[in-house]
């Protein structure tokens, strides 16, 4: 029995066109590498102010990055960066860390919520302190910084909010190797359903963010190690997928479950190779949660 109900021409965009994010004030959640570094980094490139809010405050055994060399990182690439130490499942940590953002740089217009923590196990093997650990992280993290962030984008004038998340779709297949973790993501893409049409009328974009391939990050080495990276491309196509979708109006284009080289096709992009986390790779392992059908670019 089939379940899921995507549609996949929702995924194919009509031509877009990057713009700045000059002078705009980004939130980024868990943002000390990888993903959210990228994300980040690229938005810093055109000037804008960036907010790192993420635990790692001291450099990790096995982990690069902290919020502290992301704001080095921020700042060398043109933008300027502020440092957040903060557990998005406590309530005051986040509140402070929102609350900081806005008086160091007077608002805030982009909330990217890209935290998250991983576990791809069956029902009997997520003990429940993991289980909680995903689903606080994933789905009612980005729930309490959306909540906590709406205030401030509605006054902005191009808000959007944007979470690292996969498209809506209940294929079984999705579920019953890993449930725990497929709850917490799609907890995410709720969030986003949800808020899209909420916020419509207050002007807030609403969108999410998957890469069709495996991204050479952290997590993906953890997961599967060198071969698994070699077969991923790098973070930078969804650092560039996310500031063409955060730069077009946001009364406009919300409510869209993204692909990133989709976004970066209807973009103009044709030449995907400088995207291969080993040079000449062309042949990708697909991600999590990508419905089948998709159209290709």
């Amino acid at each position: 029995m089939a379940y899921s109900s995507v549609d996949l021409d929702s995924f194919k965009l009509p031509p877009m066109t990057a713009g700045s994010l000059a002078g705009k004030t980004l939130f980024i959640t868990g943002g000390s590498r990888g993903i959210g570094l990228a994300i980040a980094e690229r938005a810093a490139r055109d000037g804008a102010n960036v907010a790192i809010a993420a635990k790692t405050a001291e450099p990790h055994a096995k982990l690069e990055g902290t919020i502290f060399t992301a704001v080095e990182a921020i700042e060398k690439a043109g933008g300027k960066g502020l440092a957040l130490q903060c557990d998005i499942r406590e309530e005051a940590q986040v509140q402070d860390a929102v609350a900081r953002t806005v008086e160091r740089f007077g608002g805030i217009d982009i909330l990217i919520n890209n935290a998250s923590a991983i576990s791809l196990t069956g029902t009997m093997e997520t003990d429940m302190k993991r289980y909680d650990l995903m689903n606080g992280i994933n789905a009612r993290g980005t729930y309490l910084v959306g909540r906590t962030c709406i205030p401030h984008l509605k006054k902005s004038s191009n808000p959007h909010i944007m979470a690292l998340s996969p498209p809506l779709d209940l294929a079984p297949k999705w579920f019953g190797p890993h449930v725990a973790y497929s709850m917490a993501k799609y907890g995410m893409s709720f969030c986003i359903l949800a808020w899209a049409e909420e916020f419509r009328k207050a002007g807030i974009a609403a969108n999410a963010l998957w890469p069709r391939t495996g991204i050479a990050t952290a997590a993906i080495n953890m997961l599967g190690g060198e071969a698994l990276m070699k077969q991923s491309r790098t973070p930078e196509i969804m650092a560039d997928a996310a500031h063409v979708m955060l730069t077009q109006p946001s009364r406009e284009f919300t409510g869209k479950f993204c692909i990133d080289d989709m976004v970066l096709h209807a973009a103009g992009v044709r030449d995907f190779s400088g995207y291969a986390a080993v040079p000449g790779t062309t042949k990708f392992l697909p991600d999590f949660f990508c419905p089948e059908g998709i159209p290709p670019v």
